[in-house]
């Protein structure tokens, strides 16, 4: 297992965020986790990646408890739900790209644009972009890094029909070809059900 979450419970002043959680996530799984806002889909993904330590239960990547070590989180790649990137920001998509951890490897940067279908387009400011677009910039960004699992938080909010199309072939190629785990949160059951597994 890559991911194995077991009786995981979040517990904000009284109020449950999560409550025994369990699931398992193999290699080359796609998981879809759906529910309406505020039922801790992103208090989940922030347990999966440390940010929040405040939790009974386990969580292991690779078969290690994430208490115990932090090396795993060079294993995942994550996409925040529709990242703000003001208009007059000046930063092109390849610098942007760039900005990750292997930002020293033009060819890792190059290969990252073409999986997400940009690299045309890499010498444009982010800021000129549509929210599509600059969402598949940031899963780029996201596979610099070589993860064995993406992790998504509403990755389709706010964009339109044409560029959700986009998006769900790109995340099944990755999901298929590059055998690349994928989680996925939503209010949209439709959009989960096309690739989830």
């Amino acid at each position: 297992m890559i991911v194995d979450i077991e009786k995981l419970s979040v517990d904000y002043a009284g109020i449950k965020a999560l409550e025994d959680v369990s699931f398992g996530i193999a290699e080359g799984d796609f998981l879809g986790i759906i529910g309406p806002n505020g039922a801790g889909k992103s208090t989940l993904f922030r347990c999966m990646l440390g940010l929040h330590t405040q939790y009974d239960g386990t969580i292991k990547f690779f078969d290690q408890d994430i208490r115990d070590s932090k090396r795993y989180l060079s294993q995942i790649g994550f996409v925040p739900q529709k990242p703000v990137v003001d208009r007059n920001f000046p930063a092109t998509i390849r610098e942007i790209v760039s900005m990750s951890q292997n930002s020293n490897d033009s060819k890792k940067v190059e290969e990252a644009l073409q999986k997400v279908w940009m690299h045309e387009l890499a010498d444009r400011r982010i800021g000129d972009l549509s929210v599509g677009q600059q969402q598949r910039v940031f899963i780029a960004k996201a596979l610099v890094n070589s993860p064995k699992i993406l992790v998504l938080d509403e990755p389709v909010t706010g964009i339109d029909v044409y560029n959700q199309d986009l998006f769900f072939q790109i995340l099944g190629e990755l999901n298929t070809r590059e055998k690349i785990s994928i989680i996925w949160s939503s209010h949209d059951l439709d959009a989960v059900e096309r690739l989830a597994n």
